[in-house]
């Protein structure tokens, strides 16, 4: 079983805890997310990562653009009402 990254939990969390649209356009990570996420692209500028870090890397461009068309479509709702 692979370890879920903090930033899925947070958003696991978010979801569950249940949602509105001004809420999704609130939504940030949390510091420590963007800490990793930081870290993780220094660290494969430098060196490189391992399959593992790399895997978590590409999970949180995955989330990143996720975020951003949801953030989209409730600004949309927000502004016409669906």
């Amino acid at each position: 079983m692979s370890i879920v990254s903090p930033a899925y939990v947070e958003i696991i969390d978010f979801i569950a805890a249940g949602t509105t649209p001004e809420a999704v356009t609130l939504f940030r990570p949390s510091s420590e997310a963007q800490q990793r996420v930081a870290e993780l692209i220094e660290r494969e500028k430098e060196s490189g990562l391992s399959s593992e870090d790399k895997a978590e890397l590409d999970h949180f461009v995955e989330l990143e653009h996720i975020l951003r068309m949801a953030k989209a479509k409730a600004r949309q709702i927000l502004a016409h009402g669906h």
